[in-house]
């Protein structure tokens, strides 16, 4: 283990707590640290009070907040007014709950067919692919080889850019979708049985 920098373990800090879907406690960062960097919770503690008090002097637009013994990043409640309205803008220009539902099945399953979506979700898709495809989150890449030659759907570069991701490598787990996770879909993702697939193969 190395001896450890303070900026880099409060930049480290400010990561993971940026990232972090729920609030941390310092037994979950001392763990990240863990084989890396000999760094004791008491030491932790105290670069996140140095990051509270950088935070404040400098009247940056965000704020690390304690939650039952916990730590999260989140912006700061003088900021509340703006940040509501930029969040009501992008709301109304964002994506329904059916389409994001048909993104995060193409996101994970790639490259699929129309047929094999509607047959995860259960009803016809075509309006909403028109959509994604319109947006430029969604492009056809080839045709499948089965009869018919339906054409086969993945994700674009604009996808990546639309959700903050730098390749589909760092795609969340499906049961923490940043895109929200509607009326189960992660689950019916992971236990769907690959009974479209086996169907085509069998066609």
């Amino acid at each position: 283990m190395s001896a450890f920098d303070p900026r880099r373990v409060k930049s480290i800090l400010e990561s993971i707590l940026m990232v972090a879907a729920e609030p941390v406690s310092l037994q979950d960062i001392q763990e990240t640290f863990e084989g890396e960097m000999e760094i004791s919770s008491l030491e932790i503690l105290a670069f996140i009070e140095e990051l509270k008090i950088e935070y404040l002097s400098q009247m940056r637009g965000y704020q690390i907040t304690e939650v039952a013994g916990k730590y999260q990043l989140c912006t700061d409640p003088q900021n509340a007014q703006w940040v509501k309205k930029f969040l009501q803008a992008a709301h109304a220009e964002g994506l329904s709950k059916p389409a994001l539902e048909t993104l995060a099945i193409i996101a994970y399953r790639q490259p699929l067919t129309k047929l094999e979506m509607e047959g995860i979700r259960g009803v016809n898709v075509d309006g909403v692919l028109k959509k994604l495809t319109d947006k430029g989150l969604i492009r056809t890449r080839g045709k499948k080889d089965i009869m018919g030659h339906p054409f086969l759907y993945v994700t674009t570069e604009r996808f990546l850019e639309y959700f903050g991701l730098k390749s589909l490598e760092d795609l969340p787990q499906k049961q923490e979708l940043s895109f929200k996770k509607t009326n189960g879909i992660s689950e019916r993702l992971e236990h769907e049985p690959e009974k479209i697939e086996t169907e085509n193969r069998s066609n």
